[in-house]
């Protein structure tokens, strides 16, 4: 937990000074506080008995320059002018204290989720893999929010109240005497049921939070596929997901806040005790003696003291709460800060990719270390640059494994990748995969238009050139059909594009990073035929030196290729092209009889 908080704390930065700043003021507005009641109480002795026992009495007679009992008056209005002063002095140090709490912990926030965030950008696809994106968002979010209340507090409400505790347990001994006794009676039991309370309540709060991951993923996963639930009709099935998982932690919110509930009829009973005690024995005794012993001014005083007792305790209470559920907030938080990217820089990195040529020196390669199987098995494979490298299999065949492991999206396992006849390893990172161009079949358009989109490839691309490679990936056609042309919007997520415009696209994106090697992962799947032949055709011709991998489903998208590859079961089957492949491989032949005759077509 030390750990944690250290690691958080160095998230303060810039807001360090509003941080000190914040309990010190607090400090001041507490003093002001206690001061208050006992200036109260030697005002309403000095009205009632005009005596000058108290040092602040003799004070003030000293400042008015008059005697007591010829000039009372002037000495009560000194009190007023000074409890005034007191009154707007707490009130200054209250709002100067929340102020900068305020900005200390709102900047603390912020600086703890832009280095999340940075942290996940950081993020190779195996750290991913092993926080989910639901996860990822609920820390970025609902964490965040638990340690800025928590500090917070920590910062304003944890100084306020035992310093008010404190001074009130002081001031009411010196005003009360022994009557203040009943405070040492009553205390330890008030603290004793707030603890306990807060106990009860903390493993509740600590489950919660994995409830909070699995409600993030019944939402993002219900928006994310919002088509897909319509066209099945199954919003009534999504709702029912979704209202299962807010139960869920409805349900451990309010058993959490049932026991919390018992907070304040604990403290009010407490209160009430003290308050009824005090009027009792307090009574008693200032009539016994005459207001000799015990005045009115010292019972005053006594009963604010109280008050300010119970409430630093009961804030206390809420303290340790919201402390101990924050704790497992900062647990989750730290545990993103401290992964470390399995995918790092090497201390002397090369920055020069010479070519597009690939070599799999008997690589095998499995998701996570603790994974039994691996996704790819003993792969043994060379591409010189400026070839077109067809890849074809099933379902679960490793295919997007494969070329994932070319730009450092994960390492291998097992074996060499060299590219450009340097090991990946050795390169830095940003310029290897400004050097590999992806075009995913589920590639993502950002909220924005189309021009913005395109510079994702290349953020100085002219608008001639951003035409140029539209064309080369049938893009302008369609986008020259929108009013706004180049300047149209694309939604979120590219909602207002059809599947095979939104693919043309990312190619065009692509096109522009003019890689080394360009890697088309069944990104023209939801394009026609005569389209995917048109963008092949085009890359042939207008990026003759670039490598071009192409993993497709469709015998027509690879049939030209210099090279063709049969992945089955993350091993390579066949090596080949369109010719020697249909003699030499059942998979490829059967792949190419089923489509031919699936398209009507007689050999």
């Amino acid at each position: 937990m030390l750990k944690n908080v250290k690691k958080l704390a160095s998230y303060i930065g810039e807001y360090k000074l509003a941080a000190i700043l914040s309990p010190v003021i607090v400090a001041l507005e507490v003093v002001m506080e206690c001061l208050i009641p006992f200036l109260t109480a030697d005002l309403i002795t000095f009205i009632e008995t005009g005596s000058k026992d108290s040092l602040l009495t003799h004070w003030l007679v000293s400042f008015v320059q008059s005697n007591i009992s010829q000039n009372r008056l002037a000495v009560v209005g000194t009190y007023c002018t000074i409890l005034i002063v007191m009154a707007l002095l707490s009130l200054t140090f209250g709002a100067l204290a929340g102020i900068y709490c305020s900005k200390a912990s709102c900047g603390f926030a912020k600086n703890l989720r832009t280095g999340l965030f940075n942290k996940s950008q950081d993020f190779s696809f195996e750290n991913i893999d092993k926080f989910s994106t639901s996860s990822l968002v609920t820390r970025l979010t609902t964490d965040v929010t638990n340690v800025q209340q928590s500090f917070m507090m920590i910062i304003r409400t944890a100084i306020r109240s035992p310093l008010m505790f404190i001074f009130s347990i002081t001031m009411a001994f010196i005003r009360g005497g022994k009557m203040a006794l009943i405070f040492v009676v009553v205390v330890p039991i008030l603290l004793f049921g707030l603890i306990f309370i807060a106990k009860k309540a903390m493993p509740i709060f600590k489950k919660v939070f994995k409830k909070y991951d699995t409600l993030n993923a019944s939402v993002q996963e219900n928006v994310h596929g919002m088509r897909v639930v319509k066209s099945f009709v199954r919003e009534e099935y999504e709702t029912e997901k979704f209202e299962d998982a807010s139960k869920n932690v409805a349900g451990d919110f309010t058993r959490a806040e049932k026991i919390l509930a018992f907070n304040n009829p604990t403290m009010f009973l407490c209160m009430y005790t003290v308050m009824t005690t005090l009027c009792l024995f307090g009574s008693k005794l200032i009539i016994s003696s005459n207001s000799t012993v015990f005045r009115i001014g010292d019972f005053s005083a006594l009963l604010t003291y109280g008050m300010q007792i119970l409430m630093s305790l009961m804030m206390l209470s809420m303290i340790f709460v919201m402390i101990t559920m924050s704790g497992e907030s900062a647990r989750r938080i730290c545990e993103v800060l401290d992964e470390e990217s399995t995918i790092k820089n090497p201390e002397n990195p090369v920055y020069e990719i010479k070519n597009g040529d690939i070599e799999f020196k008997d690589v095998s390669f499995k998701y996570a270390a603790r994974a039994e199987k691996y996704a790819l098995s003993n792969i043994n494979l060379t591409i010189k640059s400026g070839q077109t490298v067809g890849i074809i299999g099933g379902t679960g065949s490793s295919k997007s494994s494969l070329i994932q492991l070319i730009p450092r999206l994960y390492d291998v396992t097992k074996g060499q990748l060299l590219v450009g006849g340097v090991d990946v390893r050795e390169y830095d990172i940003t310029a290897l995969r400004d050097s590999v161009g992806i075009v995913l079949q589920k590639n993502i358009l950002f909220s924005g238009t189309i021009k913005e989109n395109l510079r994702w490839g290349n953020k100085d691309a002219s608008d001639e050139e951003m035409e140029r490679v539209c064309k080369l990936a049938c893009a302008d056609e369609f986008i020259q059909g929108f009013p706004d042309k180049y300047d149209t919007y694309i939604e979120q997520g590219g909602t207002n594009v059809s599947g095979g415009q939104k693919q043309r696209l990312c190619i065009a994106r692509t096109l522009l990073k003019k890689p080394k090697i360009l890697i088309l992962d069944d990104s023209t799947s939801a394009v026609d035929t005569k389209t995917d032949a048109m963008i092949r055709k085009a890359m042939a011709e207008e990026i003759p030196d670039t490598t071009k991998i192409i993993i497709a489903q469709r015998i027509s998208s690879v049939q030209d290729a210099d090279l063709i590859i049969i992945l089955d079961d993350g091993k390579i089957n066949a090596i080949g092209n369109h010719t020697s492949l249909l003699e030499s491989s059942e998979i490829y032949k059967e792949i190419y009889t089923s489509q031919i005759k699936g398209a009507g077509i007689n050999e």
